[in-house]
């Protein structure tokens, strides 16, 4: 599905190469028509229309320095638990049994990449692994509402598509939002520090790597909801090196 694969483009790190290829993208919406392309029409002009650098920094105050619209989709389920960890695991072995392969530094739950790997599966298969993170999708979707920002269409978009929606249940398993300015820097650091790590005799049992990748191993459940792919397909690399490191 190209529309997928121009919401994984959107909800990419803005650059000139993004904003020249909107003629594209609005075509691939209208070709599609699986969503109004009108509902983009904000969305697209503004990243048309506003300086480049303008279009980043507000990419990386809305998407980078404020947790609760992190582009990550564990951040919202799992947090800074070790749960994630392997939740990381088991979507990297999705992919990878599909026959799709990561190179570059992003983790397997960014979106944009999640997006990507979707629009590469038949039609109502996308549809079938979109519905499985759809409450993440739904929620981010209301808190950009909120701040009125027209990246909030792609989300409720992706909702619009899933196979199914949300049960009320799951709703109950996302992590809280909690009002920051992201130009609090202070606050910022107080809120991303680590906690401190402790080698050597009584470093105590839940530390050092060793323990860490025990723990991987012995969590065996699956990512929520998505199973591995039955049908090996051709290997398609995706090369994820964010413009911004």
């Amino acid at each position: 599905m190209k529309t997928l694969k121009a919401f994984s483009a959107l909800l990419n790190y803005p650059g000139q190469d993004l904003m020249a290829a909107i003629p594209e993208i609005r075509s691939v919406l209208a070709e599609e028509g699986v969503v109004d392309p009108e509902s983009l029409e904000p969305l697209l002009r503004m990243l048309e229309e506003t300086d480049v650098y303008d279009a980043q920094e507000r990419y990386v105050m809305l998407f980078d320095r404020t947790r609760s619209l992190s582009l990550h989709l564990f951040e919202h389920v799992h947090g800074e638990s070790r749960d994630r960890g392997q939740a990381m695991v088991d979507l990297k072995s999705v992919y990878e049994a599909a026959g799709f392969v990561i190179e570059g530094t992003e983790l397997p739950d960014f979106v944009p990449l999640f997006l990507e790997y979707c629009s590469l599966l038949p039609t109502q298969e996308a549809r079938a692994v979109l519905a499985d993170p759809a409450h993440v999708m739904t929620v981010l979707g209301e808190r950009l509402r909120k701040r009125e920002s027209p990246y909030a269409v792609v989300f409720e978009a992706l909702v619009a598509l899933a196979a199914t929606k949300p049960a009320p249940e799951v709703f109950e398993v996302i992590v809280p939002e909690t009002e920051q300015d992201p130009a609090d820097l202070a606050a910022l650091d107080a809120a991303w520090e680590e906690e401190e790590v402790r080698f050597g005799p009584g470093a105590g049992a839940d530390c050092g790597v060793d323990n860490l990748a025990a723990k991987l191993r012995q969590a065996k459940r699956p990512a929520p909801g998505l199973g591995a792919a039955t049908v090996r397909r051709p290997k398609t690399r995706f090369t994820y090196a964010s413009p911004r490191d």
